[in-house]
């Protein structure tokens, strides 16, 4: 008989590992995500938007924009303070709380739209963060999700790192949030309308090794990663990196430009 996975250990080293590095430097670079999903759940003025692992605030700042009253939410602090910090240059009215995916310190049908780019997915207990979000979305809301695809370049950068560290045994991938099936299991049964629309980021950097050195500073997994593994483990995991950056370019040798596929959906409340 296997061993329950430990969700709270999990659940701790996750938040390490956030906090690690700086994820501001990557997540500035994926706003654009974030002010698609907020016109793609059409959101409108004085509405009440959550955004859950808010990360830097890209929804935050996109629900902001549009005259939303914004709660933006995170567990790792020091992620919500960049979010501040970029509110406050673009005169934006935030309010910022530490809060936890898994157990959102709202009461039921709070908001008008939940929003999460690229957050939520990453949380352990999926069905519970799952649950979470359609509680405190009130009935007529929507929540909006920007998740990475398991196919996707993202998705596949996650699978390497799987391969050099493995993840605990029983941890589900986070890449399930970027399948339809997955998000119609976990919505279709608190009856909740699920729309998806596959869309594409592109990251844009030098070369690989650019995209390397900037992940390896400051993307929290990638940036944890390099720092437990032994030098010939490190260079192995440099060079999976490398060629699966080098099998997705579009660009050529003159730049670096890799689509990673996600999935945008809006989910209605009936």
């Amino acid at each position: 008989m296997s061993t329950p996975i430990d969700l709270t250990a999990l659940k701790n080293r996750q938040m390490a590992s956030w906090a690690s590095g700086d994820y501001t430097v990557i997540g500035t670079t994926l706003q654009i995500v974030g002010e698609q999903l907020a016109e793609a759940c059409d959101l409108l003025c004085d509405e009440r938007v959550l955004d859950v692992a808010a990360g830097n605030g890209n929804a935050t700042l996109a629900a902001a924009r549009r005259g939303c009253a914004v709660t933006s939410t995170d567990y790792v602090g020091a992620l919500l303070e960049r979010g501040e910090e970029r509110a406050r240059a673009e005169r934006l009215p935030v309010t910022f709380q530490v809060a936890d995916a898994e157990a959102l310190p709202f009461e039921d049908a709070s908001f008008d739209a939940v929003l999460s780019t690229f957050g939520v997915m990453f949380t352990p207990d999926q069905p519970k963060a799952a649950a979470e979000l359609a509680r405190v979305c009130r009935p007529g809301g929507r929540i909006g999700l920007a998740n990475w695809t398991p196919e996707g370049f993202v998705g596949q950068v996650f699978k390497t790192l799987g391969q050099h560290l493995p993840p605990p045994l029983g941890a589900q991938p986070p890449s399930n949030w970027g399948t339809e099936a997955w998000l119609h299991s976990h919505f279709d049964e608190h009856d909740f309308l699920v729309q998806v629309t596959r869309r594409a980021f592109n990251f844009r950097y030098r070369s690989p090794a650019h995209f390397i050195d900037v992940f390896r500073n400051w993307y929290g997994p990638i940036h944890k990663a390099f720092a437990v593994l032994p030098p010939e483990g490190a260079e192995a995991f440099e060079q999976d990196l490398t060629e699966l950056l080098n099998r997705m370019n579009r660009a050529g040798e003159k730049s670096l430009v890799v689509p990673s596929e996600y999935l945008e959906a809006v989910i209605t409340r009936r």
